[in-house]
Parts: C-alpha cells; structure tokens; sequence
C-alpha cells in the first residue's frame, strides 16, 4: 500500500519524508524590499477528513488538511526532509506554480523549473519575483481577483496551497547513500584527531491545538480563501543543481491545504481559532530580530513573466495602513546555510 500523508503535531509529512511546517509572520509594506520577517508560531493545521459532518462537501472530496487565516494574513512555509535526503516540492497557490507561473503540473520540468529542492531551500516565503527576492504570501478571499490565481490565470477556482514531493529515483539515491556513507567515514577520521563539539538544537516542538469551542455546526459551503502577493523580501529561489532525470517521474504524494476564515474554523472543528496577528510596529519597537539568509554557492531562478506581473493585495483591498517602522541594524541577524534555528528564538 503506497504511504499516505500524515499530520505529525502540526507538520505536514507528504511521502518520502518532506516534512513542511505552515509559519505565521508579520505582513511586510507592500513598497520596498525588506529582510525575512520572524516566525511567529506555526498554524494550527487538521485533517478534512476528521470532520465528515462540518467541513464543506467540496473540501471532502477534495481532501487534505486545512488551516485557519485571518485577512491579509502572512505565512512562510518551513522545509525539512526527514534524514536531510534530497527531495523536489511543487509549492502551488490555487494550482499555479509559487517557482514558475505556470499551470499546476504531475510532472517536474527544469525549463521553466517548476519546484524547490531540499535541503538547499529551508524554505519559502512567497511567489518567485526573480533577483533574488520574492512576494509574500497573504491571505485572501476568492472572488476579488486579488489572488495569484485570478491574476495569472484569470479565475478564482482553487484557492489554498498545494504540495506534491518527489523522491530520487534508484539510481540517483543509491549514488547519494554512497556520497553520505564516504562522508560519514570522513567525519569520523576527523573526529578522532580532534575534540568532539556541542551541537545546536533543532526545531521546537509543534504549537498546541486551540482550545474547544463548544460543538461543532452543520456543514456549510466552503468560505474559500486563497493566496496573494504581499510586500517584497530578500530571499533566493534556488536553481537546481540536478539533472531532473534524478528525479522520479511521478510525485510521491501531494496534499490540499485548505485556507479556513477564523470563524470558519470554529464552527468546522469546535476549536477558537489563534489570535490575530501580532502588530508588526510594536515587534520591531521591542527591538526583536528580523532576518538576512545569504547561500553564496546558490543559483537564484529567473522571474517568469507571469509572476512579475502580479499586483499586490492591496491593490483590491486598499492600502496598508499599519505604519511602518524598519528595523534598525542591531535587529537584522543572519542566517547561514545548515545553521539550526529553534522555533520561539526568533
């Protein structure tokens, strides 16, 4: 029987061992460019299926996960594969491409690239907007035409956030076990000729569920939400540095995140949804840090057309009026390739 996705605390684990974690953050200005806003808590993530009598009858047959969003909320989405083996995910927003633009697709193509491999992308933070910077993901409603979705395509009919992992193919793993296994013996001929050194941690634990909320109401017509494009921000989109004939030709799975309104939420699983998000004026004001990620050995992937052409939410839902107030220098800290970040240290 081929593996299924699961849901380990609130981490997606899609076949293969792609682990991906859904991050709130602070929405960034929708002018400027900017560096990585900070993890606030992961969203609270349940399976469709574990609510047959209150989640909407489109959402079940199209099945997955879902989670709760508020209004021009931001996220981030955090990557691990399980055992650091390489992996490809597909990021969509309402079946269009986050990397390249295009069209949802079963297959990966490296003309455009349509996927970001792992573990050299620890993460993502939004649409591909090329030089190394891309657009914030944010909440909201289908119908506007402030989606990605509707931009690019011209409908709203998806909505959410899809995800499809594929795995090395045989070939290509055993000559990545083979690659570790001589690396491991490396390690260990080093580590006798000096002393052994603490290690960091890893990621926190997953955030708690909401508390109950009464009893769950009837099931209702689902209040669809989507992806726009937000404020800009200083992150690559790593080039892939595999032929795609590494890759297995077919996804190892794939899963439908559901994006639930906060009231939505209650009345599907009985839970109070998480509090709104935090000001970001007051955040910085603490003097809390925001983020630089620099991987001098990464390739950044072009802006497709399609992408770059998109228009900020704001643009339907009118200006951002939460003022704005940079961080000072102190507060940008950076981040380096394979440095472990401990998720509440942020």
């Amino acid at each position: 029987m081929a593996e299924a996705t699961r849901i380990d605390g609130n981490t997606v684990v899609l076949p293969g061992g792609v682990r991906v974690r859904f991050m709130r953050t602070l929405r960034l200005p929708e002018t400027g460019t900017h560096g990585l806003p900070p993890g606030l808590g992961e969203f609270p993530v349940r399976a469709v299926q574990d609510y047959p009598h209150t989640a909407p009858q489109d959402w079940l047959r199209r099945g997955g996960v879902m989670l709760p969003v508020y209004l021009r909320e931001a996220m981030w989405l955090s990557f691990a594969p399980e055992g650091g083996e390489p992996a490809a995910l597909q990021v969509g927003v309402g079946k269009v491409c986050a990397v390249s633009g295009e069209p949802w697709s079963d297959a990966l193509t490296q003309r455009p690239q349509n996927y970001v491999t792992l573990p050299r992308q620890p993460w993502l933070d939004g649409i591909n907007s090329g030089n190394g910077t891309v657009r914030q993901f944010v909440a909201v409603p289908l119908g506007m035409g402030a989606t990605v979705e509707g931009q690019v395509t011209g409908e709203e009919v998806w909505g959410g956030v899809q995800l499809q992992a594929f795995s090395l193919n045989p070939r290509a793993r055993a000559a990545w076990l083979e690659e570790q296994r001589r690396a491991r013996e490396a390690a260990a001929r080093r580590a006798r000729s000096m002393p052994s050194d603490g290690g960091y941690g890893g990621f926190g634990g997953p955030a708690a569920p909401g508390a109950a909320y009464g009893a769950p109401a009837p099931a209702q017509p689902g209040a669809a939400m989507g992806m726009g494009a937000g404020g800009t921000m200083r992150q690559e989109v790593y080039r892939d540095e595999r032929p795609v004939s590494d890759w297995a030709p077919r996804p190892a799975g794939r899963v439908f995140v559901h994006l639930v309104t906060p009231p939505q939420w209650r009345r599907i699983t009985g839970e109070a949804p998480p509090p709104s998000p935090v000001d970001r004026a007051a955040y910085t004001r603490a003097g809390l840090p925001w983020f630089e990620y620099y991987d001098q050995d990464g390739a950044d992937l072009a802006p497709p057309s399609s992408l770059e052409s998109v228009q900020p939410v704001g643009e339907w839902l009118g200006a951002d009026h939460e003022p704005w107030q940079p961080p000072s220098p102190y507060q940008v800290k950076p981040l380096t390739p394979g440095q472990p970040v401990q998720d509440g240290d942020w």
